[in-house]
């Protein structure tokens, strides 16, 4: 079986992102389907990723993972490419473990998989979205409950929580070969109605660097 229709099967089965607890000892192999932080963007299959798009410049739309070079570099040389998973295999859409979400590539001068981002889509319908913090959980999950440094911030001036709950919170963790940051937010700004507020997880998987 080709290593493309294994992703989109499990892709189908797992909700796109395998959430299955993973001990301190077992780092899952890949980061999101067929990427992993510190790969080759030559080794990324094309099959089941659509609408490619730089992040700095969403016009430029990219025919394939080869046209990463299209995109604007930063002044440190990186590229970051916006996509999302193939309807034909992924039936729910562009979603990790059931959230819909914004996903970006960071593709360094060599050709590496620099980065990856997740973040939980500020337009998804208000019923999904107001579940959007409980990602974070899902995510450090994934990589193991234990040794995470996680720091909370308290509100400011005039900001509520939300269903009595309030969270401001960042965590970090180091994996082999990478860095991993959840960020989660829950609470009311002053100018928010009832039907509004704040509320997202924002994943960053980064290279670490000798």
């Amino acid at each position: 079986m080709k290593r493309s229709t294994c992703a989109a099967i499990f892709a189908t089965l797992l909700l796109s992102f395998v959430m299955h607890p993973a001990s301190a000892q077992a780092v899952p192999s890949y980061d999101l389907r067929d990427i992993t932080v510190g790969m080759p963007i030559g080794d990324l299959p094309d099959a089941g990723y659509v609408n490619l798009t730089c992040a700095k410049d969403a016009e430029r739309k990219l025919n394939a993972w080869s046209g990463w070079r299209d995109c604007p570099a930063d002044p440190q040389g990186t590229r970051a490419v916006r996509f999302e998973f193939d309807p034909e295999t992924s039936q729910d859409g562009t979603k990790v473990a059931g959230h819909p979400v914004l996903l970006t590539a960071l593709v360094d001068d060599k050709g590496t998989v620099s980065g990856l981002t997740i973040e939980t889509d500020p337009k998804a319908r208000l019923y999904i979205r107001k579940k959007a913090f409980l990602l974070g959980n899902q995510v450090k999950s994934r990589y193991g409950a234990e040794g995470w440094d996680c720091k909370e911030q308290q509100p400011t001036a005039g900001e509520q929580p939300v269903g009595g709950v309030f969270l401001r919170e960042v965590c970090k963790k180091a994996v082999p070969g990478r860095t991993l940051t959840v960020e989660r937010e829950l609470f009311r700004r002053p100018d928010q109605d009832a039907k509004s507020f704040v509320d997202q997880t924002l994943v960053r998987i980064t290279k670490q660097t000798n």
